[in-house]
């Protein structure tokens, strides 16, 4: 029986979000999910990649931008095929949640993670799942599930969606006595995977290229319709008819999940304080030491003026830790003739200068330090040290036996589409001979923002008037600044 209560419901919260951080799977990014749910009177939004936190940032931000509230969660998707969002409620079980990626991550190749249900275990406080049904609900989901209703009861629900494949009514019946079954309840979701339907053709091509087939021979691979929207709350109740409870679920389940990335802070690692009582003291002494071997003689009364002027505003934002790490980096490279020298911002400071980290002086060409380090920004300084590459490995295992492997990390870059990797990827999908997919490359890198002009096409021997070389085109244009891979 639905409770009255259920049917003034006018809020809905999409809580499967597949962005273009699910590489290759989602057609838009995160902040054109966000926006696009504002549009439409969203008041929450989730964004729940592929095993990968990795849009969670530019979501953040665009959520903070259009005040809307962000439901951070990600796609766990399990060695066996088993598939579920989970969402973290609190700031340690981010932290476990993260965890677990980062053992999935280091068990793969680049660019896989895998997950077996038993590494769950580290996720048993702290977070809501939501399971994704395949679309033949086979033995191998019901196991999984049963499982995961045995060691998480009360905190695991399962998803129900429309395929619009023609049998939705008896599926979902189906998923509805699972669900009394398992005591999983219900939690409508419209499993989107791009903010309007017009980018499902880019979505298709994504399948293509994740796939290696063209667009011609994709057939089953590809999704079925251009469902996978973002809808208004007013399509979702006439969707999900008779299903109230499952609506409702949605606002409940994001009502718990209150953690937000605001609530993140680099917590640095302690750093010894040599022969000092505290590391800001160390510092200090260091600091006057190499000004002192900077300056011989005499220090100038303008450097000690801007080392003091510096070392308090260090003294107050507590970043002395951070400038000893860095200094014991560039200690030990020396101390092993490794060539390395401090970049960027950092000329700025005459703290780096005098501990040895730059070596250009910042009071002899007025250098700014607040382009470096500002109250104002919050931020903690950044200090680009450059290592002569043959030796770098060095300095890297220095750190692993410092602070071990567990403390250490390596920072992951995004790659990005451009233009002529663009036109080549979705070339190729669209069964473009190679000689048309070079040429077209080299014409349209005249004119980034737009489709070539005819009369460079006509240069390059291309038909323009071609309708699959004009879709080539345009597909290749969205498809720029999309995220590759990792």
């Amino acid at each position: 029986m639905v409770h009255a209560w259920v049917f003034r419901m006018t809020e809905y919260v999409e809580l499967s979000v597949t962005s273009n951080f699910s590489f290759l799977r989602g057609a838009s990014h995160p902040d054109e999910m966000v926006e696009a749910a504002v549009q439409l009177g969203y008041k929450k939004i989730a964004i729940t990649d592929r095993n990968s936190l990795a849009g969670a940032v530019r979501a953040h931000v665009a959520a903070k931008d259009q005040d809307v509230d962000l439901i951070v969660g990600v796609r766990l998707v399990m060695d066996n095929g088993f598939e579920m969002l989970c969402f973290p409620l609190d700031r340690g079980a981010y932290g476990r949640l993260t965890k677990l990626l980062t053992t999935g991550n280091r068990r793969a190749e680049k660019g896989d993670c895998i997950l077996y249900m038993e590494d769950l275990s580290i996720l048993a406080h702290g977070h809501i799942f939501i399971a994704m049904p395949p679309y033949e609900l086979d033995d191998g989901f019901r196991t999984s599930l049963k499982w995961m209703s045995n060691a998480f009861s009360g905190n695991i629900y399962l998803a129900l969606s429309r395929l619009y494949r023609g049998n939705d009514d008896e599926r979902m019946e189906k998923l509805y006595a699972l669900s009394l079954e398992m005591g999983t309840p219900l939690v409508a979701s419209n499993d989107v995977h791009y903010h309007i339907p017009e980018r499902r053709n880019l979505q298709d091509v994504l399948t293509c290229i994740r796939e290696h087939v063209t667009i011609d021979e994709a057939g089953f691979k590809l999704n079925s319709n251009a469902e996978r929207h973002l809808k208004p709350p007013s399509e979702i109740r006439h969707i999900f008819r008779g299903f109230e409870d499952a609506i409702a679920r949605t606002v409940k389940i994001a009502a718990e999940c209150s953690f937000s990335l605001d609530e993140l802070a680099y917590e640095y690692p302690d750093e010894p304080a040599g022969n000092s009582k505290t590391p800001q003291e160390e510092l200090e002494r260091l600091t006057w030491l190499g000004a002192r071997e900077r300056y011989p003689g005499n220090i100038p009364k303008k450097v000690r003026t801007t080392l003091e002027h510096e070392l308090s505003l260090i003294s107050q934002l507590e970043y002395a830790p951070y400038f000893l790490t860095v200094y014991d980096l560039v200690r030990f490279a020396r101390s092993r003739d490794i060539l390395c020298q401090g970049r960027g911002s950092a000329a700025n400071s005459a703290v780096c200068f005098c501990l040895g980290i730059t070596s250009v002086d910042p009071v002899q060409i007025d250098l700014l330090f607040e382009r470096f380090i500002s109250a104002e920004r919050g931020e903690p300084p950044d200090i680009d040290v450059d290592f002569e590459h043959e030796r770098r490995e060095e300095v890297i295992q220095y750190i692993y036996e410092k602070y071990g492997r567990h403390r250490a990390g390596i920072t992951a870059t995004v790659i990005c589409y451009r233009l002529k990797m663009a036109v080549r990827e979705v070339g190729k999908v669209m069964g473009v001979s190679e000689d048309i997919i070079t040429a077209l490359s080299a014409a349209a890198w005249r004119k980034i923002s737009d489709i070539p002009e005819e009369k460079h096409m006509s240069e390059a021997g291309i038909n323009l008037k071609d309708p699959r070389i004009r879709q080539t085109l345009a597909l290749a244009k969205e498809l720029i600044s999309f995220p590759r891979h990792l």
